[in-house]
């Protein structure tokens, strides 16, 4: 007996409602919850063979199609060897900290990367994974609330830092995650506000994200920079994420090793920013660099292979062939294209899926690709070169160590070489 095609395709209203649901930022409550409550939770259009599609009535397969191109373009967030380092420094946070009960001033982490590695979707992930098992762990319930009281319980707050950062700025945006009533205050009270609205709603994990958008040149950054470890002392988890942390100031000068393929700080020694000493922050924070694939040796390779066998399995092309991603030369191309950026590959492969579909060609080749254009690449390019908006800075070149540049060689005739000169030269 052959297996119903249409098993695992949803009917068309639960299609309607996917596309066409709200998605609330997650930097209030609600949003924060819908994000926690429906990530992971996409079922992939099942596969169907060509014959398969053809016996289901015409209505179903319009349906079909459209339940695979929302299965195309929400690519699975895939565990890889960078966010393999994250997680681990990250999870060694959540799981030990709530447990501390003689320091009220926990250690939190920092995430750093260039544009597009991901870094947003990997803590918040990381994070509503913890916000489960804490709950699970309370019966979902805070053990600290107070009876009678019906605060709202957010083991976890997602926070976004405001484009001009002040304390009063940042204060507002911590307090508009639990809700937009906020009566007007001064500062001094809306420290304290933040303070009691975080115990009070049983928040064990704060995220500040963008956190690059503090520069420590500005006096107002130097001061939500207090702020901030003055928040460390609530008996919170404080989790910062942002494009290239080390260059914004809030930590020492950092260099990258990239034999470890992390930031490694100098000995400590005395350093100030502007007055500032910055060593309080390094100090309390775990600095994890969530870095692009290497391709540079065999294992490497092989990771970043095995990442487009993810994606490879997930698509869902009616002439896609094992191997369509990963066989031949395309990890090459596919590498070549996106500077081992998880970001720029999903886009990449999200445009090549469509052109795909609305084709008619059904699967990914590299002629196909070479029609997707991704941030500022320049169309004749040759395979192999990678985008230039990957935002990171590029490896310096090899020079010799005592080229200099020469000289033009300057015009003599008309100089008066003095009477000496005149005299030798008539002799």
């Amino acid at each position: 007996m052959s297996k119903d095609p249409l098993a695992g395709l949803p009917s068309r209203s639960r299609i309607a409602e996917l596309i066409l649901r709200k998605h609330p930022h997650r930097n209030t409550f609600a949003g924060w919850e819908h994000y926690r409550r429906t990530r992971g939770l996409l079922v992939p259009a099942p596969m169907l063979t060509a014959a398969q599609l053809r016996s289901i009535p015409l209505d179903r397969r319009s349906d079909y199609d459209l339940y695979r191109q929302v299965t195309n373009v929400n690519l699975p967030l895939q565990q890889t060897p960078m966010l393999t380092k994250v997680t681990e420094v990250i999870d060694r946070r959540l799981l030990s900290n709530p447990f501390i009960q003689d320091d009220a001033t926990l250690p939190g982490v920092m995430v750093s990367g260039f544009g597009n590695h991901g870094k947003t979707a990997a803590v918040c992930a990381l994070a509503a994974a913890f916000e489960d098992y804490w709950l699970d762990l309370h019966g979902h319930l805070d053990p600290a609330s107070v009876e009678g009281t019906w605060d709202l319980h957010a083991p976890v707050a997602y926070v976004s830092t405001p484009v001009t950062a002040t304390p009063k700025s940042l204060c507002e945006s911590i307090l508009n995650f639990f809700g937009p009533d906020i009566r007007k205050m001064t500062l001094p009270q809306l420290l304290r506000q933040v303070a009691d609205s975080l115990r009070d709603h049983g928040v064990m994990v704060l995220i500040l994200d963008d956190i690059n958008r503090i520069r420590m040149h500005r006096s107002d950054d130097q001061d939500v920079l207090d702020m901030i470890r003055a928040l460390m002392g609530c008996g919170i988890t404080l989790i910062l994420s942002g494009v290239n942390i080390p260059g914004t100031g809030l930590l020492r000068e950092a260099t990258y090793d990239r034999k470890t393929k992390q930031w490694v700080l100098p000995p400590l020694e005395t350093h100030r920013v502007h007055g500032l000493e910055v060593t309080q922050t390094e100090r309390r924070f775990d600095l994890v660099e969530l870095d692009r694939f290497p391709y540079g040796t065999p294992a490497e390779m092989q990771h970043f292979v095995n990442h487009l066998k993810g994606i490879e399995d997930h698509l869902r092309l009616m002439k896609a062939k094992p191997g369509m991603l990963t066989s031949g030369g395309m990890p090459e191309y596919l590498y070549g294209r996106c500077a081992g950026v998880v970001g720029i590959l999903g886009r990449l492969v999200r445009g090549a899926a469509i052109a795909a579909m609305q084709s008619g060609k059904e699967e990914i080749d590299e002629e196909l690709l070479e029609g997707i254009i991704i941030g500022r690449e320049n169309p004749a390019r040759g395979i192999g070169q990678a985008p230039d908006d990957t935002g990171e800075p590029e490896a310096p070149k090899p020079t010799t160590s005592r080229a200099r540049p020469r000289k033009a060689s300057r015009n003599s005739s008309f100089d008066d070489h003095g009477p000496q000169h005149s005299n030798e030269a008539a002799s």
